[in-house]
């Protein structure tokens, strides 16, 4: 069995318990962070089979994701910030866990990049060119119409998405730009002429 093999059983395993692991408990802390030891160990996954553009977007872009996502959510609810604060102790003994997994993952990776022995059914590698600029090279010049059309089909949802969650709710303001352009001076301001009055005096 190579180092690469073990690495590979290593990463899936703990992608697997550590998905179980945000679907069981019920602390939305610990199954976040879960979450983000799931999604790096699939990134190491991703490297291990020489797809380095998706490793890259999966960390980049999901763990980034899921993290602001959570700090949004905790911001935005009516949190008692000093429990929070008193349970940070609490909850470091598993952020110290995933940021020890995290880092022998990545002293793994490290270790099969200096064993690694170039693999010829590798498209990119018989193009002679790297992963990325292949995967680049083969959307945005092959495939460049089912692209464009995956990124309409996905604007349209976003379109269709916002649309049915537009409801119109009482008591909220809004603005209306069709009336704000038509409207008039003589709407907004009115000129009322008044009597000098002087200091101490009373006005009619």
């Amino acid at each position: 069995m190579t180092f690469e093999l073990i690495c590979f059983y290593v990463f899936a395993s703990v992608a697997a318990l550590a998905a179980l692991t945000v679907i069981s408990v019920k602390n939305p802390v610990v199954a976040a962070l879960s979450l983000v030891l799931t999604f790096f160990s699939m990134a190491c996954v991703w490297l291990l089979a020489q797809a380095e553009f998706l490793a890259v977007a999966l960390v980049l872009v999901y763990v980034g994701a899921v993290m602001v996502l959570f700090l949004f959510v905790v911001m935005m609810l009516d949190v008692d910030f000093s429990v929070v604060r008193e349970g940070f102790v609490r909850f470091l003994p598993v952020g110290v866990l995933v940021a020890a997994v995290m880092l022998t993952e990545m002293l793994m990776m490290i270790g099969v990049r200096s064993l690694k022995t170039p693999v010829t059914e590798d498209p990119a590698v018989l193009a002679g060119m790297s992963n990325m600029e292949w995967l680049g090279q083969t959307l945005f010049r092959d495939f460049l119409l089912p692209f464009e059309i995956a990124a309409l089909i996905l604007t349209v949802g976003l379109i269709a998405a916002v649309t049915l969650t537009l409801r119109k709710r009482t008591g909220t303001k809004v603005q209306r730009p069709g009336l704000q352009v038509m409207v008039k001076r003589e709407d907004r301001l009115r000129v009322i002429k008044m009597d000098a009055v002087g200091k101490g005096e009373v006005g009619p």
